[in-house]
C-alpha cells in the first residue's frame, strides 16, 4: 500500500515513548544516586595493611597507623596534592576529566570539569588532568588531553598555558611534575592519553626542565614510561619512576645549583621483586621525598617506601594499583593516596621535603 505523503503530528508523543523517556530518567537519576553512594564512605573504613621492613620505618609512620579510605567511586583517582590556603585536597580522575576536592568535614565535591581536555573530537584525547602541585600560592597541573604544563587562575575557571613544546613539537602527554625553590619545573611526558601514536610529536618519552627564563631542556630520554617526578629536600636530586612493568626502577639525576642535569641518572631501586609478589597491581607511578629524602611512591599494590639509598623501608599496601600521593593535611603528616578507584590516607610523623616551602 502507498504511505500518504503527509505525516501525522502529534502534540504527545506516544505513551510507549513518554514510559520509555521517564524510565530514562529514572535509571539516570538512579545511577547519580549510586555514585554519590559510593563516593560516600563511612567513617573509620580501612583497607589493606602495613608492612615494615625496617627499624628506620618506625620514624616515619605512626605506632598503629592504618590506611582509612575518605572516599570511593572514581574511575582513576590521581596527582593530589594539598592545598594549604585552602585546606583542602585536590586530585584528579583522570578519565574522567575532573579533578575533586576533599576537606576534612565536607567531603569531596567537583573542584575541575573538564580539568585537563578542553576540545572535543575523534582524534582528541579526553583524558583530564593528572599531577597537581602548588607553587607561592598558585596550582599548576599536567593536562593530558591539552599536552600541556598550565597553571589556574585564582578564582578556578581559567587555564593559561605555561609550556606544550619541546623544539616546536607538542608534547605527548605530560603526566606528573615538581618545582624547585628556584622556580624550574621539572616534568615527564609518556605516551598514555595519546589516541594513536599518529599523533605525537616527538620521537621518544622524556623528561624536561623548565628554566625561570623559559628555556625547556631535556633531562633524559631513556627511560621507556617516564611517571613519578620529585625532589630531594635540597634541591640537589632529581627522582623519576619508570611505569614499564619489565623495568620497573626509579632513577636519581645529580643537578647543578642552577638545576640542570648533571650526567647521566643512577638507579635507585628496582620494585620487580614486589610486582612479581602482586602480579597485575600495577608497576611504579607518582611519588614524593620526605624532610629526610625518602622515597613514597605509588605503584604495586599500594605505596612503597623506601630510602634514599633504595632500601626498602615500607609498604603501604592498599591492594590495588596506586596512582600517586602527596603530604598533606594542617600539620603536613598526612599522607594522602590516590588508589585506583579511591581516595586514602595514612598518618605519618613526617612531611613533605619541600613542606616550608610552599
Amino acid at each position: 500500500m502507498k504511505r500518504s505523503p503527509f505525516v501525522r503530528i502529534s502534540l504527545f508523543p506516544p505513551i510507549s515513548s513518554r514510559i520509555s523517556a521517564l524510565l530514562l530518567l529514572t535509571v539516570t537519576f538512579m545511577l547519580s544516586l549510586a555514585r554519590a553512594e559510593i563516593i560516600a564512605v563511612a567513617p573509620g573504613t580501612t583497607i589493606g595493611q602495613i608492612d615494615r621492613f625496617s627499624p628506620a620505618a618506625g620514624n616515619l609512620l605512626e605506632d598503629g597507623a592504618v590506611i582509612e579510605v575518605l572516599a570511593s567511586g572514581f574511575t582513576w583517582s590521581e596527582g593530589p596534592v594539598w592545598v594549604p590556603w585552602d585546606n583542602q585536597l585536590v586530585f584528579s580522575d583522570v578519565p574522567e576529566n575532573k579533578a575533586y576536592r576533599w576537606r576534612e568535614g565536607h567531603g569531596v565535591d567537583l573542584f575541575l570539569d573538564p580539568s585537563g581536555a578542553s576540545h572535543r573530537g575523534p582524534d582528541i584525547s579526553t583524558q583530564g588532568s593528572n599531577g597537581f602541585v602548588v607553587h607561592k600560592g598558585k596550582i599548576l597541573l599536567c593536562q593530558v588531553g591539552d599536552r600541556r604544563i598550565a597553571s589556574l587562575d585564582t578564582e578556578g575557571k581559567t587555564f593559561s598555558t605555561i609550556v606544550d613544546r619541546y623544539d616546536g613539537k607538542r608534547f605527548s602527554a605530560p603526566n606528573d611534575l615538581c618545582i624547585d625553590r628556584r622556580g624550574n619545573i621539572y616534568f615527564t611526558d609518556p605516551p598514555y592519553g595519546l589516541v594513536s601514536e599518529k599523533q605525537r610529536e616527538i620521537p621518544f618519552n622524556g623528561v624536561y626542565r623548565l628554566a625561570p627564563d623559559g628555556r625547556v631542556t631535556l633531562i633524559t630520554s631513556e627511560l621507556e614510561r617516564p611517571n613519578g617526578i620529585a625532589l630531594s629536600p635540597d634541591d640537589k636530586t632529581l627522582y623519576v619512576t619508570n611505569s614499564h612493568a619489565p623495568n620497573p626502577i626509579v632513577m636519581a639525576f645529580a643537578l647543578t645549583k642552577e638545576g640542570a642535569a648533571e650526567g647521566p641518572g643512577r638507579v635507585v631501586r628496582s620494585v620487580a621483586d614486589l610486582i612479581k609478589k602482586y602480579p597485575k597491581k600495577g608497576a611504579l607511578d607518582g611519588m614524593k621525598v620526605d624532610q629526610e629524602g625518602n622515597l613514597w611512591m605509588g605503584g604495586v599494590a599500594g605505596v612503597v617506601v623506601v630510602s634514599k639509598e633504595g632500601v626498602l623501608l615500607a609498604h603501604l599496601v592498599t591492594g590495588h594499583s596506586t596512582g600517586n600521593c602527596c603530604f598533606g593535611g594542617p600539620d603536613g603528616r598526612t599522607l594522602f593516596i590516590t588508589s585506583d578507584n579511591m581516595l586514602c590516607r595514612v598518618r605519618t610523623k613526617t612531611r613533605d621535603g619541600h613542606f616550608a616551602a610552599k
